[in-house]
């Protein structure tokens, strides 16, 4: 048989292999589960009631609270020092934190680390022998992957689902807005007690911690969601290392890019996020950056929207250094910042409201009138406002002088009017504020 036979028969062989049907799991599952841990926890509430210290009153009171149980899932992350990756949620206020592995051993765990804003958390147990999961590469997922969900739902230990990736960087599942959200959506059945669990491919790699599910009853309706493994990465490194995440801050207020301003600044599509405001004395400040300037990518990696800028510079610590793709005036440019730090309670970059576009009214509740701002800048000054309104919401305070309406000069009134009637997406004001220019998207 001659050399060319051989190979077209070795590449049939090998194309015959790729192609056949896996017919179970069980192989990836018997060597993944000893990874997957229960957790249960118990913690009382705490119910202040002065008259509890009076003993003449006690025998009069209610019983105090008993402990409250819970339950949830970890994954061992390093077996020799013993360390599990579970839900801030699932260890939150715990008095007493227990882990039960797969062969039914059980230890006490101690808190490394827990962080509210991503939901993450690290604990960790001093017993011998464990088996730690692989961490594969979440970025690397695709819509229509095969993934499987490991955990202890509703108590049963070790349950496994089977389903595929569903959505990739949803976000606006937490109603808390502080919260850093880009989660991978899953089909695989997730239910109370998968929290803090394992989302693996089929080759048995870990690429996201079982965290939430929308439902109407509590049970699973196929939409669960699972934080990705590379930011669960990072914040488990700054949890073991510092025992808290500290983020890193950029300085600037930022929105989604619209319609209105793909047309007005003649962008190719609506990805990035753009800038609305600058904080004084900020990391964007020093690096350059302008109002009305968008966005795009940061260290490289293409920013989706607001959302995604927004994880990106929170993953990262004060004094990081980051390099920033972003475009002004049709033109790609680049820039280095060095991020300053995040205040407490206080989000890595502020999303600027967006109002909803209203094609019947302009500016509702907004009284304007001519005026001069110094130096012989002649604007629309806002007299009155309206509370609540829309225009109110979308950032215009009283006392704002307009400059620019969709990049148009406006002086009169009646130029604002034939900018806004032209502009039915809503409009974009450059509005000045003391001494400082910030934008405002308007309906």
């Amino acid at each position: 048989m001659g050399a060319t036979a051989l190979l077209t028969l070795n590449i049939i062989w090998a194309e015959t292999l790729s192609a056949q049907i896996v017919t179970s799991l069980a192989p990836m599952i018997e060597s993944v589960s000893p990874s997957v841990v229960n957790i249960s926890v118990s913690s009382t509430p705490q119910v202040s009631n002065p008259l509890a210290e009076n003993p003449f009153f006690r025998g009069f009171l209610e019983p105090q609270p008993r402990p409250v149980q819970g339950a949830g899932s970890g994954v061992i992350v390093d077996a020799s020092k013993g360390l599990i990756l579970t839900n801030h949620h699932v260890i939150e206020n715990a008095d007493e934190i227990t882990v039960t592995l797969f062969d039914d051993r059980a230890a006490t765990a101690t808190v490394i680390g827990s962080d509210q804003a991503s939901d993450l958390a690290v604990v960790k147990i001093d017993i011998e022998n464990l088996s730690e999961i692989r961490l594969g590469d979440s970025d690397s997922l695709r819509v229509g992957d095969f993934v499987v969900a490991i955990g202890n739902p509703f108590g049963f230990s070790h349950t496994v689902t089977s389903g595929i990736v569903s959505g990739l960087g949803r976000n606006g599942v937490n109603p808390d807005r502080s919260a850093y959200e880009d989660f991978i959506q899953t089909d695989a059945s997730i239910n109370p007690g998968n929290s803090g669990g394992a989302l693996v491919t089929l080759n048995g790699e870990l690429v996201g911690i079982n965290s939430a599910i929308i439902s109407r009853g509590g049970g699973n309706i196929g939409i669960g969601f699972a934080i990705p493994i590379g930011m669960a990465r990072n914040v488990m490194d700054q949890l073991v290392e510092y025992g808290e995440v500290q983020r890193g801050l950029l300085g600037v207020q930022i929105s989604r890019i619209t319609r209105s301003l793909v047309e007005q600044y003649g962008l190719n599509d609506t990805a990035g996020a753009f800038v609305t405001d600058i904080t004084p004395s900020s990391a964007a400040e020093a690096a350059g950056l302008q109002i009305q300037d968008v966005i795009i990518a940061v260290d490289g990696r293409p920013v989706a929207g607001p959302d995604s800028l927004r994880n990106m510079i929170g993953l990262h610590r004060p004094g990081d250094t980051v390099e920033i793709d972003f475009i002004r005036d049709g033109t790609t440019q680049q820039t280095t910042a060095v991020l300053g730090a995040v205040v407490a309670d206080r989000a890595a970059e502020i999303q600027s409201p967006e109002p909803e576009i209203s094609r019947d009214q302009v500016f509702p509740g907004v009284v304007l009138e001519p005026d001069e701002g110094g130096g012989g800048i002649v604007g629309l000054r806002v007299i009155e406002i309206e509370e609540g309104g829309s225009a109110a919401a979308a950032g215009l305070r009283r006392g704002d002088l307009v400059l620019r309406l969709n990049r148009q000069r406006v002086t009169t009134l009646a130029q604002a009017e034939a900018v806004v009637r032209n502009s039915p997406n809503g409009v974009i004001a450059l509005v000045r504020r003391g001494n400082r220019d910030s934008i405002v998207l308007l309906p």
